[in-house]
């Protein structure tokens, strides 16, 4: 009889105010203690950067202990602080290459949106094409023609990853720019710097900002898998596609803390991206305002 009663009831569309800030504030906890995680495994990373590369034959290939929690490589080296120093520069170079590629997303979707016809189709003509060809042969093709190496790298992974997010701020930018506020603040006198600025900067945010971050996770897996292929990093740097690259020659020894730590420990910092992301989403996405 109860259960009848409540599923005649017309569905609940906004959750009380106080049911929804718990759910807020959950999400800034998640975005802020997720980012500074990353921030610590960059700054553990750059300060483990000379002791990473420091070798002691005597302790070769020592299987994980408390001296020695990730183990060592064949040379002796802290594969911890090796997985430490390889993420950090796995980090940097994914943060470089999103902010980069997200503002060409940005630029690209403004010229396509607010320009003239002409530019709209060299816009979506060039998106298709870079679309059109898979992102790791264009990546190792640009390293490889930039010398490879850090800037390389970030180079390449800055001018292959913005075509699908300029594709969802152009959709976007046009959609603010047919709708009813934008056309009555015209109406009414505004400039187009000042509607850009009040209504379709406000507009585009929170998918930008949602599309930055989540590019993140692209950039690594991608610096780390022509850096395993050898047209990314120097073999001297240590990054994870490097350490997973010379720990593929050793597995058939016995030594298999040399690839499942720094897998692992990869896998977490791009799930740490994600949660930082989906939270980010919650808190600037209007649609998830009343959740």
């Amino acid at each position: 009889m109860i259960d009848a009663v409540f599923a005649n009831q017309p569905p609940v569309l906004s959750a009380p105010r106080r049911l929804r800030l718990p759910n807020r504030r959950r999400a800034f906890a998640l975005a802020l203690g997720g980012a500074l995680l990353l921030a610590a495994v960059v700054v553990a990373g750059l300060m483990a950067g000379p002791a990473a590369q420091a070798t002691d034959f005597a302790a070769k290939s020592l299987p994980p202990s408390l001296s020695h929690p990730f183990g060592t490589d064949w040379m002796g080296r802290d594969m911890l602080l090796r997985t430490l120093a390889g993420l950090s520069t796995s980090v940097l170079v994914g943060l470089m290459a999103a902010v980069a590629s997200s503002l060409i997303a940005l630029a690209l979707a403004a010229a396509a949106a607010l320009g003239p016809r002409w530019a709209d189709h060299a816009v979506s003509w060039l998106i298709d094409l870079m679309m059109g060809i898979p992102h790791i042969v264009l990546l190792i093709l640009i390293s490889y023609a930039l010398g490879k190496g850090f800037w390389g790298v970030t180079i390449g992974v800055a001018l292959t990853h913005w075509p699908s997010l300029a594709r969802i701020l152009r959709a976007e930018i046009l959609q603010c720019a047919s709708s009813d506020f934008v056309a009555a603040a015209a109406r009414l006198g505004a400039g187009r710097l000042a509607i850009a600025a009040r209504h379709m900067v406000p507009y585009v945010l929170p998918q930008f900002v949602v599309g930055l971050v989540l590019l993140f996770p692209h950039a690594i897996l991608h610096e780390a898998a022509i850096t395993f292929l050898g047209f990314g990093l120097p073999p001297e740097m240590p990054a994870i596609g490097i350490i997973l690259s010379e720990a593929m020659g050793y597995l058939s020894a016995g030594l298999w803390w040399l690839a499942v730590f720094p897998g692992l420990a990869l896998v977490v910092c791009v799930m740490l991206f994600d949660v930082v992301g989906t939270s980010l989403r919650k808190l600037v996405d209007p649609a998830y305002a009343q959740e």
